[in-house]
């Protein structure tokens, strides 16, 4: 997953057709980086809203990644607020992949819970981002309600389930070894490899310590496995080459992975738009993620 990376810069928002976020730096939780920004649509009534993540492999990233793109112009043109958040990195207790996936599921909570502050349609939430942002999405997407009607913070009483997910650049699962059927590459040769999977998994070091034994990580990690029919629709791209992958970025990002998750959901039965040019994967409909997420938000705008 890579060195570690100290966070980038942060910047404030941007105007996005010269209006600033209605919300900046909103706080869901007690670690530094539980924040978000939220823009929210002009309307009467509540609106949807797309939850984005930052990439960075769960060691770097900032929610300023997204300030300036076009698909928030386009969403807020189209009546959907977004919103961009920031969660802790996966070297920050309690450690771990799962560390980072709990706030990003814990602030996709705050909002729900908040919807009327943010004017929000609870039944209407999306998730996307890139690369770690991806993966994430798409654990949120598969994963059963993590909902928890005993917990006495009503914020973790929240449903964490979705309308729609979209992933750029992602992983297929973070149970990392099974990436050795996917790619088709070793993951464990190298003291580095197990070091960084160590990690990846929550633990300090890897010397003496069975990983691949560590079946409840590694099935908690698994979002492939836990997708089923019932799942939100999902868009998934991959854009970088094919090959034996050369260096981390290729590895962590490779078309095979969208190919894993297009087969996963053809098996199962779940909507899936997948592109992986690079492999001969695309889709008939040509839609792109904006056109795909409205279309699940206004269902009945759609013309058959």
């Amino acid at each position: 997953m890579g060195n570690i990376i100290e966070p980038e810069e942060k910047l404030e928002p941007v105007n996005i057709r010269g209006k600033s976020a209605t919300y900046i730096n909103e706080s869901y939780g007690d670690h530094p980086l539980n924040t978000f920004d939220i823009w929210i649509a002009d309307s009467e009534t509540p609106t949807p809203l797309v939850i984005y993540v930052h990439g960075g492999g769960f060691i770097k990233g900032d929610k300023s990644k997204y300030y300036s793109s076009e698909d928030l112009v386009r969403f807020l043109d189209a009546g959907v607020s977004v919103a961009t958040i920031n969660y802790r990195f996966m070297t920050d207790a309690p450690y771990g992949i799962q560390a980072s996936l709990n706030d990003s599921k814990k602030c996709l909570q705050y909002i729900r819970y908040n919807a009327d502050k943010y004017n929000i349609d609870k039944n209407r939430i999306a998730c996307s981002g890139g690369s770690a942002g991806a993966g994430t999405s798409l654990w949120l997407a598969f994963h059963d309600d993590m909902a928890d009607p005993q917990s006495t913070d009503p914020v973790l009483r929240e449903s964490t389930r979705l309308t729609c997910a979209g992933a750029f650049a992602t992983q297929s699962t973070y149970d990392i070894f099974q990436w050795e059927e996917i790619i088709g590459v070793p993951m464990d040769n190298t003291p580095e490899q197990k070091l960084a999977i160590a990690t990846a998994f929550g633990l300090p070091y890897a010397n003496g310590i069975d990983l691949r034994g560590l079946e409840g990580i590694r099935k908690e990690l698994d979002f492939l496995s836990q997708m089923d029919k019932d799942d939100p629709p999902v868009f998934v791209s991959n854009y970088h080459h094919n090959g034996i992958p050369a260096n981390e970025d290729e590895l962590n990002h490779h078309p095979l992975h969208a190919k894993a998750i297009k087969l996963k959901a053809e098996e199962v039965g779940l909507e899936a738009v997948v592109y992986a040019p690079a492999i001969g994967i695309t889709d008939s409909s040509g839609k792109d993620l904006v056109g795909f997420f409205l279309e699940k938000f206004f269902p009945q705008d759609v013309v058959e």
